[in-house]
């Protein structure tokens, strides 16, 4: 059945107030071009340079290429997983959890999910402006960061206003530029650096076990948050995209950036043991244009990254946890950054505390990426309705506590072992949810529409 079909099943009673960026996407803007171009700018993280930068003396370069593609492999596969439901009913991740977490439930995996891509936004902003502001000391001789860094926030946040129309627009123009200048850093890299990235890498000898796999759930951490609100991405794509279409997409879009960027983190910090790639590109390069160049690129890298993945998450969740419209809750979410004061993140030490951020919050995304996943295609077989869903007073109303004591399960087994929270989490959480569905007094009414209701 077509989506368009299902939205107009929706009883217009039950969406009376429902502001419209919550209801199901009735126009499907992305195409299969752009929904690339779009993952491939969002991708550009400078998180994934400070993970490259934490595998120094730990995996040798074959190692850490595998384990990037590992990671990357594992997210594409994820996206897909929890974006079907977005792509075939056109709903958004906040709604999606309502079958599983309830409607008053679905405030705890929504922060969990917006807290990090808040701090992620600040984070990469401050980066960011801390780029155009070397620029202008370059060109100008005008330096003052923290001004730059306000005007660069508001800047992301009226571009996210615009919705996803205008990430659309930005995207499509950003992605050629984005690899070609990925490209030419990481040529610059080898080439001006090649001895003393040899030097680092002699006496290296890697590791399959723990360090490996750990290294993985670093990259794939980086995009945990992104792979649990995926329906926020999918339900803007065209139906005719198939989950195979897709999840070739995701493929395509993520692994040459990340790999580019992960990469020119390694072999920056190897030669220079600076893991900060404004610092590097500002002093190291031969041409004042090409610096210039480069730093906007940097800054340009932020502004893609942060519209698509830590702003319209936080702010759909704002949007329905205090029904705020669009515009506020895109307001709120850079205020909440500049809040997170990202200037007391980036030290000497960034790299490491970034790779534990990402692993610790992983240990409770991932749960809630396996109860999404048992409720969705195991209880319910893929199927929803959508007036249930949208039926504040129905039997998602409240919370699902069987989901909530699964992701805290999930998470206890995963904080065990940090570096791999993310696969650790998933068997404990699933096996937890699928049996307090069935058990759980609590549970009955969330048994609504699954395989347990006619027992």
């Amino acid at each position: 059945m077509s989506n368009l079909v299902e939205n107009h099943q929706l009883n217009p009673e039950l969406v009376k107030g429902v502001q419209a960026d919550l209801l199901p996407t009735k126009k499907r803007i992305m195409d299969p071009l752009s929904y690339a171009a779009s993952f491939m700018g969002g991708c550009v993280s400078v998180g994934t340079f400070s993970m490259g930068a934490g595998l120094i003396g730990v995996l040798t370069m074959p190692q850490a290429i595998l384990a990037m593609v590992i990671g990357c492999v594992v997210i594409a596969v994820a996206l897909v997983i929890i974006g079907n439901c977005g792509h075939r009913y056109g709903i958004p991740y906040t709604v999606q959890l309502r079958s599983s977490f309830g409607t008053t439930g679905v405030k705890i995996p929504g922060s969990l999910r917006g807290i990090p891509a808040i701090i992620w936004f600040g984070f990469q902003s401050w980066v960011g402006a801390g780029a155009i502001n070397s620029c202008l000391n370059i060109l100008f001789g005008f330096n003052n960061l923290m001004l730059v860094y306000i005007l660069f926030t508001i800047l992301q946040v009226a571009l996210a206003i615009k919705g996803f129309e205008g990430i659309k627009w930005m995207e499509n123009v950003s992605c050629i530029f984005i690899i070609a200048i990925l490209g030419y850093m990481l040529y610059v890299v080898k080439t001006k650096f090649a001895v003393e990235i040899g030097d680092t890498f002699a006496n290296i000898q890697g590791s399959w076990g723990f360090p490996f796999w750990a290294a993985t759930t670093s990259f794939l951490g980086i995009y945990s948050t992104m792979i649990i609100n995926a329906s926020d991405y999918s339900r803007n794509v065209q139906e005719k995209v198939g989950p195979v279409f897709t999840g070739s997409i995701y493929t395509v879009a993520i692994l040459p950036v990340t790999l580019f960027m992960g990469m020119i983190g390694l072999l920056v910090t190897a030669a220079t043991g600076n893991s900060d790639p404004v610092a590097v590109f500002s002093t190291t390069m031969d041409s004042k244009f090409l610096t210039v160049v480069t730093l906007l690129f940097i800054a340009f890298a932020q502004v893609t990254t942060n519209v698509l993945n830590n702003i319209v998450p936080p702010a759909y969740v704002l949007m329905e946890s205090f029904r705020m419209k669009w515009t506020h809750s895109t307001i709120a979410v850079g205020i909440l950054s500049i809040c997170c004061m990202p200037w007391k993140l980036v030290t000497e030490e960034s790299a490491n505390g970034l790779a534990l951020f990402t692993q610790i919050y992983s240990a409770f995304l991932g749960p809630i990426f396996a109860v999404m996943a048992v409720d969705y295609y195991i209880l319910r077989r893929g199927k929803l309705d959508l007036n249930m869903m949208y039926n504040k007073e129905g039997p998602f109303k409240g919370i699902n506590w069987a989901a909530v004591i699964a992701i805290l399960i999930g998470s206890a087994c995963s904080l065990i072992v940090v570096g791999l929270s993310w696969y650790i989490s998933l068997i404990p959480t699933a096996v937890s949810y699928y049996f307090l569905m069935k058990v759980m007094k609590c549970a009955a009414p969330f048994r609504t529409g699954t395989i347990f209701q006619a027992e």
